[in-house]
């Protein structure tokens, strides 16, 4: 028998709590989220000053973006509500943990979000790609 999406008790049985309008989040992870927005690394950092959060602050754009958003039992690097979208820079953390990736991106997968990935390397190097990229993204309709 297939599990309703919404059903209380297997939320409460992965330590999630859900509110009408919010996506499901483990509480017990939102003192860490707020120790990692303070301490950005440098690719997020980079990624956050550079282009983010000056898209953010354009009034015009009506574009909320959040850094490091507990969602379900996992803490995303950056997360746009309004596009269901997460993005999501990897660094050395993430090296041979390819089978957690692919879990998370399934569980987000799940609340129907749509995962970007960008790699250390692109976010140094191919700066302007990944800008160019993710103007596209937000240049069409929200969701």
């Amino acid at each position: 028998m297939e599990r309703e999406f919404w059903d209380e008790d297997y939320l409460k049985s992965r330590w999630l709590i859900f509110w009408w309008k919010y996506l499901p989040y483990n509480p017990n992870l939102q003192e860490r989220a707020k120790e990692m927005r303070k301490n950005l690394t440098l690719a997020e950092r980079r990624l956050w000053v550079s282009f983010l959060q000056k898209y953010n602050k354009r009034w015009e754009n009506k574009i909320t973006i959040l850094k490091q958003k507990v969602i379900d039992n996992y803490i995303v690097d950056f997360y746009i509500p309004n596009y269901k979208l997460v993005i999501e820079v990897d660094w050395e953390s993430h090296v041979n943990r390819e089978w957690y990736d692919e879990e998370r991106t399934n569980i987000l997968n799940w609340y129907w979000l749509q995962e970007i990935r960008f790699s250390n390397y692109d976010i140094f190097n191919n700066f302007e790609t990944v800008c160019n990229k993710l103007k596209q993204i937000l240049s069409s309709s929200p969701l």
